[in-house]
């Protein structure tokens, strides 16, 4: 934002409006509802305990708290802040394969990349280096795997599947940002209907964080650490700097990476897989519907880390809301909410003729699961599309 607004007093509730109030919420929700449901099941994957799972949340939701409002108050610009969606799929595979402190420790040296990446300026240039086809490529990859569980889940519970399968379309057609909403509506009231909830063991409860004694391994940090990285910042922390420059921000990025990076490091032994800048949920903060004047937007973010915390306060609860549910009902639910994010990695994956071969092997084999040598498919995957590409375009003297 312009120096000139930078030098008027900082009033954050004078400055909020009704519609900031709503921007944030509206953008909470959006950050959360639609990938919550993946940390969930890459918990059980993993054979997390309830309260290993609930302190995942809190420390998720408390980190973004603190990093939205901090950064939006520091630089009177809409910095919103989430969790790696990616990430969180890319763990359903690869956590089970590792033990949980391991993992911890490939979630810090992800962390301390990141912040290194923040520190010496070296984002932007590093990032440049993939290709945007192969990143791209290496999402959807991720997420096909996923996205293609639904169709599974059909098998077991199909009048459950397909009821939310068809009130997505549905709803899509009408107003596309509930159809993920109310396709879960939907699958709640079948399942309950069904006598499928079992909310025996609900109760409202703080959450309580437990602290992980991290391990350092080589086979962690390649199959987590390391693609962590790389989805972390060509899916989240680009387009997250994209829609603020877009928007007319022109916050420096060096300091906002260098932030989640450090909240990211500080997180990590209670179970956060990482904090990142936000580009879906922040495109509401950033928009006209937040505020009418730009310089107020900011309003916009803070409520939305509010409501972070109030969230976080309470993820042991989140936790064993989604315990009461049938796994198909969260196999689905999550497949759907992705279904947007794979058809854009696909898009761009095969917008550039040139690359697309490579992009498709980075696809393929991204979602295939292949583990070599204790490396997940994510990692080969780069290796694969890269490989390709070089061989393919790179030009004889």
């Amino acid at each position: 934002m312009s120096a000139t607004a930078l030098k008027t007093p900082l009033r954050p509730l004078a400055d909020s409006s009704p519609s900031s109030l709503v921007a944030g919420f509206i953008a909470m929700m959006t950050g959360c509802t639609s990938s919550l449901v993946l940390m969930f099941q890459a918990g059980q994957a993993a054979g997390l305990s309830s309260g290993q799972i609930s302190s995942w949340l809190w420390a998720l939701f408390m980190g973004m708290a603190l990093c939205s409002i901090g950064l939006s108050l520091r630089y009177r610009t809409p910095i919103t802040v989430a969790w790696s969606t990616p990430g969180a799929a890319l763990l359903i595979t690869s956590l089970g394969g590792v033990s949980y402190p391991e993992a911890i420790g490939a979630f810090i040296t992800c962390a301390a990349m990141i912040t290194l990446c923040g520190m010496t300026g070296t984002f932007e240039r590093l990032v440049k280096r993939l290709p945007a086809s192969l990143a791209a490529a290496l999402l959807a990859g991720i997420l096909f795997k996923i996205g293609s569980e639904i169709f599974i889940a059909a098998q077991h519970r199909t009048g459950l599947v397909l009821t939310m399968f068809f009130t997505y379309l549905l709803v899509k057609r009408v107003s596309p940002r509930y159809s993920v909403l109310a396709a879960l509506l939907a699958g709640v009231v079948m399942a309950g209907a069904q006598g499928l909830l079992n909310f025996s063991g609900f109760n409202l409860e703080l959450a309580v964080p437990v602290w992980t004694t991290p391990s350092f391994s080589l086979a962690a940090t390649i199959s987590i650490g390391i693609p962590l990285f790389v989805v972390a910042m060509a899916s989240q922390n680009m387009p997250g700097i994209a829609v603020l420059r877009a928007d007319g921000y022109d916050t420096p990025s060096s300091p906002l990476i260098t932030v989640t990076g450090l909240a990211s490091l500080l997180t990590a032994p209670f179970g956060a897989h990482g904090i990142n800048l936000a580009a879906i949920s922040a495109a509401i903060c950033t928009g006209p519907t937040a505020h009418e004047d730009p310089h107020k937007r900011y309003t916009a973010a803070v409520w939305c880390g509010v409501f972070y915390g109030i969230a976080g306060l309470y993820g042991a609860t989140l936790a064993a809301l989604f315990a009461a549910f049938p796994k198909e009902l969260v196999l689905s639910i999550a497949a759907l909410a992705l279904f947007g994010s794979i058809i854009n990695g696909l898009s761009v994956a095969m917008s550039e003729p040139s690359e697309r071969e490579a992009a498709l092997i980075t696809f393929m084999v991204t979602a295939s699961g292949l583990t070599l040598f204790s490396v997940g498919s994510a990692f080969w995957g780069i290796v694969a599309g890269v490989l390709t590409l070089l061989i393919l375009n790179t030009r004889a003297r």
